[in-house]
């Protein structure tokens, strides 16, 4: 079976579109025509293959929105005892064209026999990593319909934080962007003109004024080539970081910053609750856990302690010898398998270190909008007093 999507008008003339599911196109037609359809135009959306694209390259992604719809409806269908395939062309049903494509290319790969976590392989614009490596842990333990209850959670929660960050970031950077533009222009186009003047005096210029000079004479001769030169650099530092060695060595220092240390350790451990909350065994729900953290060196680290841990090893002990997880979650980690909740004590763990980042984070965009304005104004006061100060000069030699 495949997905056809589709244009069609019915018996009063009204134009019809959607997605159907057909062995061929000639049976896609017929199924539309059984519908009292006449069908105009039938695309073939084809299953995705590893790269996660359609046949013309153009990859399948998903909104937020409809990853968060998506999600919890196949956690409440699955929790109804409906199957993976049945939930998915119900979920199909409702949604629109695109969205719907997607799910019905899942229910194709899972009717021929592949995990439901191999068919999200397939579209990896659309599920991210983490997603996939939820639901694979899931299907291996038998409670799909309890870690796509969590996971819907996780991923509305992540929207929220997204969401909210993204809008408190709007006005600064779209203030900074109108200043920075504007303040090329005056160097490009006004200054210069203004600078003519002075130099047809013969004025001595003040130091401020012909450091405004050079940025303009430099802003005006070499902007073009500064930029082609950083679009190099940009571009061949991250072809280097394609390379997992470069790559690794970034890491590496990125780790050594807290910050990143507490971002992919709360990542960590929040999964890691997740799982084991779903009653995920220790070392499935770790290696998921660690496949979905972001930092390739903190990632390296916790493999490590995972095959320490499948070797008999207590989670707290590797963990800490791992030393990519702050103090106060080891102890967590310590306390949850002492008291035998350690599914508990690492959503605990994970909620208030999750805490601590969101407010961090509303901080720093409290400070940002500031913080623009004073750069900007600085700036623009610089140019002007630049500006001024060879008019006040030439003022005191007239008057003189």
């Amino acid at each position: 079976m495949a997905a056809f999507q589709f244009r069609a008008i019915d018996s009063a003339g009204r134009a019809q579109s959607g997605v159907i599911e057909a062995a061929t196109a000639s049976s896609a037609r017929q199924a539309l025509r059984g519908k009292g359809l006449l069908p105009l135009d039938l695309i073939a959306r084809a299953p995705a293959r590893a790269a996660g694209t359609l046949k013309g390259g153009q990859a399948q992604r998903l909104s937020q929105a409809s990853l968060i719809l998506i999600t919890r409806q196949m956690a409440t269908l699955l929790g109804s005892g409906l199957r993976i395939e049945d939930a998915l062309a119900t979920i199909a049903g409702g949604q629109p064209p695109k969205p719907a494509a997607i799910l019905l290319n899942l229910r194709t790969i899972v009717v021929e026999g592949r995990s439901f976590a191999d068919a999200l392989a397939a579209f990896p614009a659309a599920f991210s990593e983490f997603y996939r490596a939820s639901v694979r842990a899931g299907e291996q333990s038998g409670t799909l319909d309890r870690v796509m209850a969590h996971l819907a959670n996780h991923v509305e929660h992540r929207g929220r934080n997204r969401q909210s960050v993204q809008l408190a970031l709007l006005y600064p950077g779209l203030l900074g962007f109108v200043s920075l533009m504007i303040i090329t222009l005056l160097m490009t186009y006004v200054v210069p003109d203004i600078v003519k003047v002075f130099r047809d005096r013969g004025a001595d210029l003040p130091l401020l004024t012909r450091a405004l000079i050079t940025i303009s004479d430099a802003v005006r001769n070499y902007g073009v080539y500064a930029m082609f030169v950083t679009f190099l650099l940009l571009f061949a530092a991250a072809q280097l970081l394609r390379q997992p060695r470069h790559r690794i060595r970034l890491h590496a220092r990125l780790a050594r910053l807290r910050l990143v240390q507490r971002i992919n350790a709360t990542q960590c451990a929040g999964t890691l609750a997740t799982l084991l909350q779903s009653q995920v065994p220790l070392v499935e729900a770790l290696t998921a856990a660690t496949d979905v953290v972001a930092n390739h060196h903190i990632r390296a680290r916790l493999q490590g302690a995972t095959d320490k841990v499948r070797q008999g090893m207590s989670l707290h002990r590797a963990l800490s010898e791992a030393a990519v997880f702050p103090a106060i979650m080891l102890a967590m980690v310590a306390s949850g398998e002492a008291s035998g909740q350690l599914g508990r004590a690492l959503d605990h763990a994970a909620t208030d270190q999750q805490r601590d980042l969101d407010a961090w984070v509303k901080a720093v965009v409290a400070l940002v909008e500031p913080a623009i304005l004073v750069v900007m104004g600085g700036l623009v006061m610089a140019m002007v007093l630049a500006i001024l100060l060879p008019i006040v000069s030439l003022n005191g030699l007239a008057n003189g």
